[in-house]
């Protein structure tokens, strides 16, 4: 009865509102209680202190012995509550049967503690008379799963096939989900090939889908949902649509998820807030954000889900005025965002430079208690040093408790990029020595960038080194151009030359314009000529190095030099494209293009041009 003791300190000294004396009359809480404890268990307890009332009432009265009756008390309790008063029921029980085993392992499996369903299992196993049924073994196979130990999930799935459930559909879900996230998604394949088609539901297909997508197969998921399509048993639900949606976007299959839009379109299934961000998405990977913003608008009900998957879209499509002008809407229609949303919206400020953007979200996010995680953090570190205010974003970055090598890196790219590159240095350093975080590829791009701005020429050799004879890291294009521009800047022409012909890899369109730029700087067109010609080759529609030529030429007097490079862009109606400036005022980012007559204070910005024009006459 100790159980018993504690639970009715905390009710009422009336059960139910019925008399508590009443308890000590056998007889009567046969007659009144037995059938009204059963009427109330049908019915989920909403309340706490009902739920207090009804096992107080169990254990005073003696019902709680009866198997049954303590089986239904535990299916009461709610999954968010304290496993522990689960536990402690669960272990007055003198015989549980396996209805309450499996409400024990239900409750475990929505805990954070799979491991306590493997435990409970074992236990069970102990009792000889007590086998698992179909219900049990979900609930096993889920935390195997989620524990990754697949030797105990082939147990159990063993155990399954001996008891006859191979072919109970919910059983044979539960072990495709289990061999997908073991990453065995093949032993997956095969469980779900051996249920009958019959027997097979939408989840089965669904979690075949979304296995071949957890071990990034995705051609063979939309090879799986393709032939679901065929199958007269199955109709699509919202987990098969997102799914579907998620392997186009991976694969780029842009044209499979425009029909499979279309057929659920023509068949009237209406697209709720998560099947409709997947299609967002989708689209946004495929580069089609027209496409998704017609399936943004159409969206009522949105969330922040969709308001994300719009967002993101034009971030990663370097859309990054469309993505703030997006946020500023989602603000004036009272939705909260969430850190996902506000790193991003941070990221795409700093491209912008849009500084006081950045800071109104920094507040805001302060304001409204978003987590401010590392992802958020690190955001604004990079946010800040895009944005020139240096000190900010080393203030962000010293009051990190933990720093991740993302951390790391945007601060040492900030240092770089802001010209202090001594600091820049000096933090990798500090990196290397003082901290337990090994720096990446990206890492090593901005500690080049520093060497190549700061004119460091013998560090740039020997960070380049480091890359791979202390981390293990293979150089990319990126890196070897940072030490073209690093010999460029010092005036080292014919080295950079010869660095790029001794490179273990192609030299790209960037690296040779690198050359160019560097040549044009110091006057050497026997080698501007060469490098140019080479961006020629691998980008014959590009105007950049025929104008710096051009240029060059008209430097040196070479003026038929001058009129034959123009009349090769004419030939081939090559055009310069129009240069475009950013700047931001009262929050706003206005967008300015070369001979642009769009903005709406046009006349304004003329007006006010003339008058400076005067004033400097």
């Amino acid at each position: 009865m100790k159980i018993g003791s504690s639970i009715l300190k905390i009710c009422q000294p009336k059960i139910l509102n019925l008399p508590i004396s009443n308890l000590s009359n056998p007889k009567w809480i046969c007659s009144h209680y037995h059938n009204f404890s059963l009427s109330l268990l049908e019915k989920p307890l909403k309340h706490q202190n009902h739920l207090n009332q009804v096992l107080s009432q169990a254990i005073a009265s003696g019902l709680f012995t009866d198997p049954f009756i303590s089986s239904k008390l535990l299916n009461s309790l709610p999954y968010s509550h304290d496993l522990t008063l689960s536990h402690t029921l669960f272990s007055q029980i003198k015989n549980p049967n396996i209805f309450a085993y499996n409400v024990m392992l239900k409750s475990f499996s929505h805990s954070q503690s799979p491991l306590l369903v493997i435990t409970l299992y074992n236990q069970m196993q102990l009792c000889n008379d007590i086998l698992p049924d179909n219900y049990t073994f979900p609930f096993v196979l889920k935390a195997c799963g989620r524990l990754l130990v697949l030797h105990k999930g082939l147990e159990v799935h063993c155990l399954s096939v001996k008891l006859g459930f191979e072919c109970e559909v919910f059983v044979q879900n539960a072990l495709i989900s289990m061999y997908s996230m073991c990453g065995v998604v093949e032993i997956a394949r095969r469980v779900f090939y051996m249920i009958p088609v019959f027997v097979r539901d939408v989840v089965s297909w669904n979690s075949m889908v979304s296995g071949y997508l957890q071990s990034d197969c995705n051609l063979d998921a939309l090879k799986v949902f393709v032939e679901m399509l065929g199958d007269p048993f199955v109709i699509l639900d919202d987990v098969s649509l997102v799914s579907v949606f998620s392997g186009c976007g991976k694969m780029g299959f842009l044209d499979l998820g425009s029909n499979i839009h279309g057929l659920i379109v023509k068949n009237g299934f209406d697209l709720n807030v998560f099947s409709g961000s997947s299609l967002i998405d989708m689209y946004a990977k495929c580069g089609c954000m027209d496409d998704a913003r017609k399936v943004f608008d159409r969206i009522l009900d949105r969330n922040v889900v969709c308001w994300t998957s719009m967002i993101v879209g034009y971030a990663q499509l370097h859309m990054f005025k469309e993505a703030i002008e997006l946020f500023r809407e989602m603000q004036l229609g009272g939705i909260v965002a969430d850190a996902t949303l506000v790193a991003c919206v941070l990221s795409a400020s700093g491209h912008l430079g849009a500084l006081d953007q950045g800071r109104w979200v920094h507040r805001y996010c302060e304001k409204n208690g978003i987590d401010m995680n590392l992802s958020v953090r690190n955001a604004l570190i990079d946010l800040y040093s895009k944005c020139g205010d240096i000190e900010k974003s080393l203030e962000v970055f010293n009051e990190l408790s933990k720093k991740d090598v993302i951390s790391w890196t945007a601060m040492i790219s900030g240092l770089a990029m802001n010209g202090k590159f001594d600091e820049s240095l000096s933090l990798f350093v500090q990196m290397e020595k003082f901290s337990d975080v090994r720096p990446n590829e990206v890492t090593f791009l901005g500690v080049l960038s520093a060497c190549s701005h700061g004119g460091f020429i013998d560090k740039g050799f020997h960070y380049l080194r480091s890359m791979t004879q202390i981390y293990n890291l293979t150089p990319r294009i990126a890196h070897y151009g940072c030490i073209v521009d690093l010999l460029g800047r010092a005036n080292l022409l014919e080295e950079a030359e010869s660095f790029i012909r001794a490179m273990p890899i192609q030299p790209d369109v960037a690296m040779w314009r690198s050359l160019l730029f560097a040549c044009t700087s110091h006057g050497n067109v026997k080698l501007a000529e060469l490098a140019a010609s080479k961006i020629e080759e691998l980008e014959p529609r590009s105007c950049g190095e025929r104008v710096l030529l051009s240029n060059m030429y008209a430097s040196v007097s070479r003026w038929s030099d001058v009129k034959r490079v123009r009349k090769s862009m004419a030939d081939g109606k090559i055009q310069k494209h129009p240069g475009c400036s950013f700047i931001e005022l009262n929050g706003f980012v206005h967008e300015f293009f070369v001979a642009d007559n769009s903005h709406s204070q046009l006349e304004d910005i003329y007006e006010t041009l003339i008058g400076i024009d005067k004033v400097l006459r």
